[in-house]
């Protein structure tokens, strides 16, 4: 199996109510990359976040006096840990520069995914970015226009870049799957030597999104959408929020 990703160049910067799906098709088209059955369209979360105005401008932002105690504490502005807050069940951690909460989707991360990297300074006077409101609906919505206009058996992820506990550095997540297994559970199949898988569950969804953001990269590289072609899968569709351990598995909380 051999498997090639491809970045999709000439993607405008992205503003809100900007209709994303036909920007995605426009440039796969402009540029002779026309997804097919089996492809993946990864599509990071800060394109998806800015064509839904998922903006806040902190100017106009009141911290409440929990956010104010928790800023001093971790050494940030207190009406970004405010928005933090609004986009948080409960903070899991927090130390001076660190602030890890449980996001409202779930998610375990840093700052709720609150983000001042790449974001337009003219949209607000000072703007963030959150993440979008139902990532699995932003990606089923593109799948659904691209399919439309591509044909069927396409896949979508929309990809953020984590830290990840016990190990430095950053790595590409599943936010949003549409179209393919986030999720795909191996136990019951035999490995080389015949022996049952009885736990092997592979983050199918999270390793394409790792290989995607390679492409992407983090800083001003400017290429937000990357298509993946030769991939092989079983399974049923299944979203991202499959990927979330639930509470009741989780040792370390």
């Amino acid at each position: 199996m051999a498997v090639t990703l491809t970045p999709i160049p000439g993607l405008p910067m992205v503003t809100p109510r900007d209709d994303l799906a036909e920007l995605l098709i426009s440039a796969c088209e402009k540029n002779s990359l026309i997804p097919a059955a089996g492809d993946v369209l990864v599509v990071a979360q800060k394109i998806v976040s800015k064509a839904e105005g998922r903006y806040v401008d902190l100017a106009t932002v009141q911290p409440s006096p929990q956010a104010q105690e928790l800023a001093a504490a971790v050494c940030k502005d207190a009406r970004l840990v405010e928005v933090i807050l609004r986009e948080s069940r409960r903070v899991v951690r927090a130390r001076p520069g660190v602030l890890i909460v449980e996001h409202r989707l779930g998610f375990i991360m840093a700052n709720a995914g609150v983000d001042r990297s790449n974001v337009d300074p003219a949209v607000a006077r000072e703007p963030v970015l959150l993440l979008p409101v139902d990532p699995d609906r932003s990606a089923e919505m593109l799948l659904a226009r691209l399919s439309t206009r591509f044909g069927a058996g396409l896949g979508v992820i929309i990809t953020d870049s984590w830290g990840r506990p016990w190990r430095h550095g950053t790595a590409g997540v599943a936010l949003g799957v549409a179209g393919i297994p986030a999720l795909m559970d191996l136990r019951g199949r035999p490995d080389l030597f015949g022996h049952e898988l009885r736990v092997t569950q592979t983050a199918f969804a999270d390793e394409i999104a790792c290989a995607a953001s390679l492409l992407m990269g983090q800083a001003d590289e400017g290429r937000p959408a990357v298509l993946v072609r030769g991939l092989s899968w079983s399974g049923a569709p299944s979203p991202a929020a499959a990927l979330i351990r639930p509470q009741e598995e989780d040792l370390f909380r």
